[in-house]
Parts: structure tokens; C-alpha cells; sequence
């Protein structure tokens, strides 16, 4: 029974490490539409672009580890109470960090697009 639970601890601990690979893109520094040229938005442009591809990268490796997490605690298997809450905490935890990504990436999205209407102002042309 002891290796069982040894076993299950090194699950759980796994499935936290497993979070921990997931990265964390930066945000993406956005050009000043106002003052900027053209170039600089097609930078922009592209630097939202590539944050946009890291964070889709990063949620699917938190959606990885929420849902084996989940998959853990609906087995049934779990009978270590610790462990059990420690996958509980490893799953919130994850949702919680692809929520937040999804709404960085929003945030980003509309930034940027705030940008273009004040580029396009400054330059009608």
C-alpha cells in the first residue's frame, strides 16, 4: 500500500512539473500607432502574430495538464486524500492560467487594433 501512495505522490508531482513546462509567452511590446511607420506596424503585426502562436502552444499544453488532471481525480484511483487535493490544486491552477491566457491575448488583440485606428488616423493617406 505505501508504494501505491509513493506512487500516486509521484504522479501528482508529476502532473505539476508537467505545468511547469508549459511556457508563458510574452507579451509583445506594440508600436505607437500615432507616431509609427509602416514598417514598425508590420513589426507589430508580426510580433502579435508570433505571441499569438506561443500562447496558442501554451494553452494547449495547460489544456494537457488540466485535463489528465481532471481524467486523474475522475478515476477513482486517487486514494491518498493529499494527492487528491494536490490534482484538484494542479487542475484549478491550470484553467485558471488558460483563462488568463485567452484573455491576455485579447488584451493584446485589441491593443494592437487600437494602434491600427491611431495609425491610420495620423496617416489618412
Amino acid at each position: 500500500m505505501k508504494a501505491l501512495n509513493y506512487l500516486l505522490a509521484t504522479l501528482a508531482l508529476g502532473s505539476s512539473v508537467a505545468m511547469a513546462d508549459c511556457v508563458k509567452p510574452d507579451a509583445p511590446s506594440l508600436p505607437d500607432g500615432a507616431s509609427a511607420s509602416m514598417d514598425d506596424m508590420l513589426a507589430g503585426q508580426k510580433s502579435v502574430k508570433t505571441f499569438q502562436e506561443a500562447n496558442l502552444e501554451y494553452m494547449g499544453c495547460l489544456e494537457k495538464t488540466f485535463t489528465a488532471a481532471k481524467s486523474r481525480i475522475e478515476s477513482g484511483k486517487v486514494s491518498d486524500a493529499e494527492t487528491a487535493e494536490e490534482l484538484k490544486s494542479n487542475y484549478e491552477k491550470a484553467v485558471d492560467d488558460y483563462n488568463a491566457a485567452v484573455s491576455r491575448e485579447e488584451t493584446v488583440a485589441g491593443q494592437f487594433n487600437t494602434e491600427i485606428r491611431e495609425y491610420k488616423a495620423a496617416n489618412p493617406d
